[in-house]
């Protein structure tokens, strides 16, 4: 290219200087810059509507929505009560139901003591059980219904029925405690030496644990044996048999005091 057309040619003749301009790139390169303006016009054009996408849409709503008018404060008077008519007898009141007849009564009198020689021969202490024949103890002697309630009408009772004695609290059964139950004996060979394997599990080959939960009392001795966990064939009862028979334990404490406690023991079934 001639130094001259080289001081006034854009780079990109220079660059395309004896090539195929018509192949593409020369015109990629050349309308780059005006398809990059177009672009950010693009982008901000769209961005603009976003952000002003609200506001818009606040301008276009009907601002003629009907408000809620606030709540009018009215002033109650309230209406004056019927003048009070002094002339006018008052209601009679509403009847009660009238209480039982009492039965008749006879005045207690309480004894006095006297000296002996202050007590004349003559006098005779009434007979109280005669007085009191088909009547009750009162305040005073007064005449009532014989078939009425032993309870006089101005003494008023708490009921004349028997009361029952409270049950006995029950005694408290521990699943824990400070310290646990232990047995006199090793377990393991009391098992070994008394445990008799039942014939029935041993001709249909049945094996497995067997869970016991029973009560050692305060004395150690084992009660209350049941079956948490069995597997039949006689074991369940073979294994109660044996736990019914094991001596004394050494029973739990709470607080340093014997007391009842739960204790779970598995035996094992198995054949050799």
């Amino acid at each position: 290219m001639d130094i001259n057309k080289i001081l006034k040619a854009d780079y990109l003749d220079i660059l395309f200087e004896g090539r195929n301009k018509s192949y593409g790139g020369y015109e990629l390169r050349r309308k780059y810059p005006v398809r990059m303006r177009n672009a950010g016009i693009i982008g901000l054009s769209v961005l603009a509507v976003i952000l002003a996408g609200p506001v818009i849409a606040d301008a276009l709503k009907d601002k003629t929505v009907k408000k809620t008018p606030p709540p009018v404060m009215k002033e109650i008077v309230m209406a004056e009560p019927p003048p009070i008519d002094e002339n006018k007898p008052p209601p009679p009141p509403a009847p009660s139901e009238p209480p039982p007849p009492a039965k008749p009564t006879v005045k207690f009198t309480p004894p006095v003591i006297k000296k002996d020689e202050e007590v004349k021969e003559d006098e005779k202490p009434p007979d109280v059980k005669e007085d009191l024949k088909d009547k009750v103890a009162g305040t005073q002697t007064r005449d009532g219904d014989l078939n009425g309630s032993d309870i006089p009408s101005e003494t008023p009772g708490t009921g004349s029925g028997p009361v029952e004695a409270p049950p006995p609290p029950k005694e408290e059964i521990f699943q824990y405690v400070d310290q646990m139950p232990e047995p006199s004996v090793d377990i393991g060979d009391y098992l070994r030496k008394n445990l008799q394997y039942p014939q029935m599990a041993r001709d249909a080959n049945v094996q497995g644990k067997v869970t016991l939960k029973f009560v050692v009392d305060e004395e150690g001795r084992v009660s209350n044996i049941t079956v948490v966990k069995g597997i039949g064939s006689g074991c369940d009862e073979e294994a109660k048999r044996v736990v019914a028979g094991m001596p004394p334990w050494k029973p739990g404490k709470q607080n340093g005091k014997p007391v009842k406690v739960y204790y779970n023991l598995p035996i094992r079934f198995q054949l050799q």
